[in-house]
């Protein structure tokens, strides 16, 4: 349960829920930091604390490449809060929570 509010708790800020939409639609090759902030329009330093925080949310992953930092979605923890929501909030039944026709938007 905490995962799931430490990582709901990330995403409730716009620029951390655009890095995450951003960082999916990327796929695996993923960003470099600065390119994610070019991509987004977010200062650097302000872009450095936002991926901190969904590093530590388990929502993306960095790996160091010399002096850059190249991010990516971390499925394995974005599937973990998906199965949360299934387990928990539809106490484990899918079928009263099939997935939506259409994303929000």
């Amino acid at each position: 349960m905490n995962a799931a509010l430490t990582a709901f708790s990330a995403l409730g800020q716009e620029t951390r829920l655009n890095v995450l939409r951003l960082l999916v639609r990327t796929g695996r090759d993923g960003l470099l930091a600065g390119q994610v902030a070019g991509k987004l329009g977010v200062r650097q330093n302000t872009l450095s604390a936002n991926l901190s925080v969904l590093a530590q949310a388990g929502l993306i992953q960095g790996t160091r490449e010399g002096r850059a930092v190249r991010y990516r979605a971390d499925v394995a923890g974005i599937r973990g809060l998906l199965a949360f929501l299934i387990d928990d909030c539809c106490g484990g039944r899918p079928d009263l929570c099939p997935p939506p026709t259409e994303a929000p938007r």
